[in-house]
């Protein structure tokens, strides 16, 4: 028999005569454990394969965002006015239009800038500078390379329905750092440029959407599941190892102990210190092929970075002379609200790397030796490599004849276009730290590491360089 007590019947107890009620103390539930196959160089191939196999099978129009600006210029267009428009809109390169043939005209580019800085500073004089930027003209740029000897760019450009695995062959082989995407209007059979796809906004759709495409080989069947970051977790082997970017490797002293002149300890990445005029590093940029040069003190810590970026401002201003002040004097003319460099270790992961992309704008990464080399005898916080985008994108995509002649029109902006190729024709870069995205679970030591800013150091400049002005990309529709 069972009976049900109401409310109403139940009986009371007075306070005084409760007994005390002890409550348990709260105890923290372990923490369930992870579900995700063990990291093996196996699954590390397979989330390559994965990565590959899902570029081929996207195009240029899927990396767009949902709202973006695109800034052309007219090829008659002053240089100085031309820098104002790039600074105004937060970005460093923008296409040419040659409004006379209405026909794309090529890329201008910090480049460009660096390229004029070199004219004037052996061909000319500061006053006579200041004076021609005033009227010099967009389309006479591949004139002054001419005086220079230096190798005019190719005429670049790809269909937006082309797959995403070529776009980024074509990145890799040119070694190009932008790919216009160039479409033909319907009606008038003109050009039109209708995006910029950048090593940083191909980096980040693979990121942002790879994960949410999980493809795994088994018994050579792919099979499709949503499990978000499945495959950027799986890239756990550290950056080093793998061979992603560059790393010093300095030639032998000879036995005598005498260091021969010019010996460069951070062989074969270019260095400079506090004291290195600026002129001498923007010189690197153009001798190199560069686009940022690390900053060290005496005994190799990375103080800070000093980038192409860093020259529009001078040319814009016509401040010329500063070409002569030290790195240290150029540096305290920075806009204040630039974002840092991004550091990292040699053991870091891919995987982390590639989160961190997705969290923020990165563009390369300045590589210095953390505990694990201190351990070894060396210098926590020295420098140790750099890693590019182009570094990262060359291993993603694997080998496609890197260093073959792209054979792409040469011409002046001015020109003809040269005709576009086919989408599958082979033709062919940080003060404060970031914060690192999650790790993959083997790197959460490494990363912790990275996440650490180095001691007794300013603000750094970041690696916004290839920057466009636009959106960024929206993840792909799962299918």
């Amino acid at each position: 028999m069972s009976a049900t007590l109401s409310p109403t019947d139940s009986p009371r107890v007075s306070s005084s005569t409760s007994p005390r009620v002890r409550r348990r103390g709260s105890t923290r539930r372990p923490r369930a454990a992870s579900h995700l196959p063990p990291f093996t160089p196996e699954s590390h191939d397979a989330a390559l394969y994965a990565i590959r196999h899902y570029l081929k099978g996207r195009t240029s129009y899927d990396t767009f965002p949902v709202s973006f600006r695109l800034i052309v210029l007219d090829s008659k267009l002053e240089v100085k006015k031309a820098l104002q428009c790039l600074l105004l809109n937060g970005v460093v390169s923008a296409p040419l239009w040659n409004s006379e043939k209405s026909c794309f005209a090529g890329m201008f580019t910090v480049s460009d800038i660096i390229h004029l800085i070199q004219y004037y500073y052996k061909c000319s004089s500061y006053d006579a500078a200041a004076a021609d930027v005033e009227t010099f003209r967009l389309e006479s740029l591949r004139d002054i390379e001419r005086q220079l000897g230096v190798d005019p760019p190719p005429l670049l450009r790809e269909h937006p329905s082309a797959s995403l695995y070529d776009a980024a062959k074509r990145l890799i082989q040119t070694h190009a750092r932008r790919l216009p995407l160039l479409d033909n209007d319907t009606e008038t059979g003109h050009e039109v440029i209708v995006s910029i796809l950048t090593q940083y906004r191909l980096l980040k759709f693979i990121s942002l959407n790879v994960g949410l495409l999980a493809i795994r080989l088994r018994a050579l069947v792919l099979i499709c599941a949503a499990q978000c970051g499945k495959e950027i977790q799986q890239l756990h082997m550290p950056l080093r190892k793998l061979g992603i970017g560059t790393y010093v490797n300095p030639p032998p002293i000879p036995p005598d102990g005498e260091k021969p002149e010019g010996y460069n300890p951070f062989h074969p990445i270019a260095t400079a210190t506090m004291n290195t005029p600026v002129f001498d590093v923007v010189h690197m940029f153009s001798e190199r092929g560069i686009s940022a040069v690390p900053i060290v003190d005496e005994e190799g810590i990375v103080v800070n970075l000093y980038e192409t970026v860093d020259v529009i401002t001078l040319v814009r201003l016509g401040a010329y002379q500063s070409l002569d002040l030290t790195i240290s004097e150029a540096l305290n003319q920075r806009s204040p609200d630039f974002p840092g460099v991004v550091i990292c270790t040699a053991s870091d992961s891919l995987g982390t790397l590639m989160q961190l992309i997705k969290k923020r704008r990165v563009h390369r990464l300045v590589v210095v030796e953390g505990e694990e080399e201190e351990r070894k005898g060396g210098k926590k916080g020295r420098l140790l490599g750099i890693i590019t985008l182009s570094d990262v994108l060359r291993y993603l995509i694997g080998e496609v004849a890197i260093g073959e002649a792209y054979t792409g029109d040469h011409s002046m902006p001015s020109t003809d276009p040269a005709p576009t190729p086919e989408p599958g024709q082979a033709p062919s870069e940080p003060a404060s730290v970031a914060e690192p995205a999650d790790p993959a679970p083997d790197a959460a030591a490494t990363e912790e590491a990275a996440a650490q800013p180095l001691e007794d150091k300013p603000e750094e400049a970041s690696a916004g360089a290839d920057a466009e002005g636009e959106g960024e990309p929206t993840p792909a529709p799962a299918e």
